[in-house]
């Protein structure tokens, strides 16, 4: 939602991609910063009730995607969208063995890997299979 909203502000791609770096970092050290005390009170390793990963994952899997205007932005949106949910699912390695790091560090990098998997995945339908520039 936050890539959709900062294209259609028109800000152009620098705008897009410092947004969702700055987005990545925030709900990176806030998941960091409270991981180990959630998966304490909850009682397991990645709890589902912790989201911040979620929101570093997906903003890392939209960085430098293109297609920014128009039916573009729509299909770069579902398709990074669609991509990083299934890597999440799927969790190629080293993603699902990096979930034993404790204090927030299992919870941030499984999804931090699952987006730059969805990044790259990505990048190759749009600008490859796609032709969006």
């Amino acid at each position: 939602m936050i890539f959709v909203l900062t294209a259609l502000a028109g800000g152009g791609a620098l705008a897009v991609n410092l947004v969702l770096a700055a987005v990545a970092a925030v709900f990176s050290v806030f998941c960091l910063a409270w991981g180990g005390y959630a998966e304490t009170v909850f009682g397991r390793k990645d709890p589902s009730q912790v989201t911040a990963d979620e929101w570093a994952g997906q903003a890392l899997t939209y960085i430098a995607l293109p297609g920014l205007t128009g039916r573009e932005l729509v299909i770069s949106a579902a398709v990074g969208f669609f991509l990083f949910r299934v890597m999440d699912i799927v969790k190629p390695p080293p993603a699902r063995q990096i979930q034993c790091l404790r204090a927030g560090w299992g919870i941030l990098l499984d999804d931090i890997i699952a987006a730059v998997y969805a990044n790259i995945a990505a990048q190759l339908v749009l600008r490859l299979a796609l032709r969006i520039q």
